[in-house]
């Protein structure tokens, strides 16, 4: 089976993300998918605004709870004042992400 194109797993077991954030949301959720192959990107609702880098901290949180890992196992490689993001996870413990699309 192909990974989806927002997804990319790495031979040191970390993952990529390719994410389409969504901030000023009532809660923080995985929408789905935006996008179709390459351009795909996972779409995530953030209940924060987009100041201050406070939804940037809120997808990390996210993150880190929902692949099970520290929040320092989450970085933002791309996309620090933008709606593309870039995220790597290292290590991570679970994978929702097979569920998401």
């Amino acid at each position: 089976m192909t990974a989806p194109g927002w997804r990319r797993d790495a031979a040191d077991g970390s993952l990529t993300l390719q994410i389409r954030a969504q901030p000023g949301a009532k809660t923080t959720l995985v929408i789905g998918v935006y996008g179709d192959g390459g351009q795909a990107r996972l779409k995530i609702a953030l209940a924060a605004p987009p100041v201050q880098g406070k939804a940037n901290a809120v997808l990390r949180a996210f993150l880190a709870e929902a692949f099970g890992v520290a929040q320092r196992n989450v970085t933002l490689l791309r996309g620090e004042s933008g709606r593309k993001k870039l995220v790597r996870i290292e290590a991570p413990t679970r994978r929702p992400d097979s569920d998401w699309g």
